[in-house]
């Protein structure tokens, strides 16, 4: 894929604009409008490619580095089992996720956001999607997934963890595979979560016993495919509508079901 497409480039400050308190009351009915437009083209584009493992991660690990070599390992192996390997998109771990799944012929997704500065897609998608809202973004990476695997990273990433936990312990996406890879990395977190907050009394053991802890891709996949297999009733994926002009979303790989 070329990177000669302008990614996350952007002049505006839509989101930061939202976030800015009260605006002129047309304003904030054109932003309902695009966020609205934003979501409705977020899930057509994205109907067709499931089922999906979304991948979590630094952008700042270059290839040669373990955490990336872990990464495109993972990738290699999600679409190895059948997954459509989904991420944010861009370089590092997200970069060698979908590097992995290329590497053995699966599909592959980037799902990214606009910033004011320059980030080119990886060249391993075959198909991304650019957004203006951070929240949309977030709703596109969890809503196709039957799962959720994340290496190292910073502050984007441990929203991305945190966030999905929440989902997963109020039960609003079920009790999806959450596998946090990288023991030596996340060992403080683990310490505190467990040495802290269920001291303290702030989450139950039972929320920590939904996130798995490893170092090992084969743990990771047992994990991922047990729950696709034996709780999650795995849809491969839905059928296109010719009405709605669908035929050419859903080109790629994997097996059909009746889910409309």
């Amino acid at each position: 894929m070329s990177n000669a497409r302008r990614w996350g480039k952007s002049g505006t400050r839509d989101e930061a604009t939202l976030l800015g308190g009260p605006a002129w009351r047309l304003g904030e009915l054109r932003r309902i409008g695009r966020i609205g437009l934003e979501f409705l083209r977020g899930f057509r584009t994205l109907h067709f490619v499931g089922p999906c493992v979304t991948v979590f991660g630094s952008a700042r690990f270059a290839d040669g580095h373990r955490w990336y070599e872990l990464g495109q390992e993972m990738g290699r192996r999600l679409a190895g089992a059948g997954f459509t390997v989904m991420t944010g998109g861009g370089p590092g771990i997200m970069e060698a996720a979908n590097r992995g799944a290329r590497e053995v012929g699966g599909r592959s997704v980037g799902c990214n956001i606009r910033l004011p500065h320059e980030q080119e897609p990886n060249d391993f998608l075959d198909l991304f999607l650019e957004v203006r809202y951070f929240f949309v973004r977030k709703v596109m990476l969890v809503k196709y997934s039957y799962g959720f695997v994340v290496l190292p990273g910073g502050f984007g990433t441990m929203d991305e963890i945190f966030e999905t936990a929440t989902l997963i312990q109020t039960s609003i996406i079920g009790g999806f595979p959450l596998v946090l890879m990288g023991r030596e990395f996340w060992q403080p977190l683990f310490d505190f979560l467990h040495g802290t907050m269920v001291k303290e009394g702030t989450v139950d053991l039972a929320d920590l016993q939904r996130i798995t802890f490893t170092d090992s891709p084969a743990e990771a996949m047992a994990v991922l495919e047990r729950y696709a297999r034996d709780q999650a009733g795995l849809r491969l994926r839905p059928r296109p509508l010719p009405i709605l002009g669908e035929g050419g979303l859903a080109a790629g790989g994997g097996a059909e079901s009746d889910a409309r």
